[in-house]
């Protein structure tokens, strides 16, 4: 059944690889794989190819990098050729042009970050974890005209724990995604999967992260703070400055101490910062411009900050 089933595979990111690997193992034949150009990276602005176009090499499959999709012909006219029975994209990168998703008959078969309609967008891992999800997953869905909007095919819950981060959870969820995109392909082949309508009423977004996304306002709550902190790893993380320098926070906790916004308090090897609705933080772990990470101990020894400074 596997080999009637006849694939072009669009995807980008690390988050995309189990996916093209899964459809190798049980034998989908992927026809074509489908990724953004190489980008300069390093102090040498060398071109590094995208982890999809990796992985695609090492297993012997086509590649194809267009930087435009929706009027190239010769693009069009490729995938015209392959007479794909499904489009599968995970993280591409392009919106998909009109003409594409009416190309195989099984549609364009998404795999999304989130439990649509909640988070569509660019950013669902981060934005999830940064309004306090303690449950999120991913979501197979036919791509439409609309950002995200398509109908749901299949979908999958995964439990978060005070302590993830968006690094620790993008590659649970591009695990589970893989496995939910077979079973979602398999599905639509036997006609057991039925698409289903998102209810745009419930419908949230998670656009793509600025760096002043980063900036901690501690006029926040404690919580919401450390939250942020946590959805949005590695980039744009979360900094404020002291004594006029910028200043990166990699770990922070909620604390019980009431202090007024932004003010630190030094108890011991403890650095404790006010926070709003009568909340504070306590920072673990952070880093002065131009230095290193460092414990708050560390810090506190270093730079001998005094209760009463402000951060921000």
């Amino acid at each position: 059944m596997n080999q009637s089933l006849n694939l072009v595979f669009c995807g980008t990111p690390r988050f995309a690889v189990p996916t093209l690997n899964r459809l190798v193992e049980v034998g989908f034949r992927v026809s074509l794989v489908v990724t953004l150009p190489d980008k300069p990276r390093g102090r040498g602005l060398e071109l590094s190819p995208p982890p999809v176009k990796h992985r695609a090499m090492e297993l012997g499959l086509p590649v194809m990098q267009p930087e435009k999709i929706k009027n190239n012909e010769e693009f069009r006219a490729r995938l015209a050729a392959l007479k794909p029975t499904a489009i599968v994209i995970v993280g591409y990168g392009r919106l998909i042009p009109q003409w594409m998703i009416s190309l195989p008959p099984l549609g364009n078969i998404n795999l999304h970050a989130s439990l649509l309609p909640k988070y569509r967008g660019a950013a669902p891992i981060q934005w999830a974890i940064a309004c306090g999800e303690t449950v999120t997953g991913v979501t197979t869905m036919r791509i439409d005209a609309g950002l995200d909007t398509g109908d749901i095919l299949l979908q999958r819950e995964l439990t978060l724990t005070p302590e993830d981060t968006a690094e620790t959870v993008a590659p649970r969820l591009a695990v589970i995604g893989a496995d939910l995109m077979i079973e979602t392909l398999r599905g639509l082949q036997t006609g057991t999967v039925h698409p289903r309508p998102q209810d745009d009423s419930r419908s949230t977004l998670a656009p793509l992260l600025k760096k002043e996304d980063g900036l901690i306002k501690f006029s926040r709550p404690a919580v919401e703070i450390c939250n942020r902190l946590r959805g949005f790893q590695p980039w744009p993380g979360a900094f404020t400055s002291f004594r006029g320098k910028n200043l990166h926070v990699w770990a922070a906790r909620p604390a019980a101490t009431v202090l007024p916004p932004g003010d630190m308090k030094v108890d011991g090897d403890r650095l404790l910062v006010g926070c709003g609705q009568g909340t504070s933080v306590e920072i673990l772990e952070l880093q002065p411009e131009g230095k290193k990470r460092m414990s708050a101990r560390d810090f506190i020894h270093g730079y001998h900050p005094t209760t009463g400074e402000k951060l921000g």
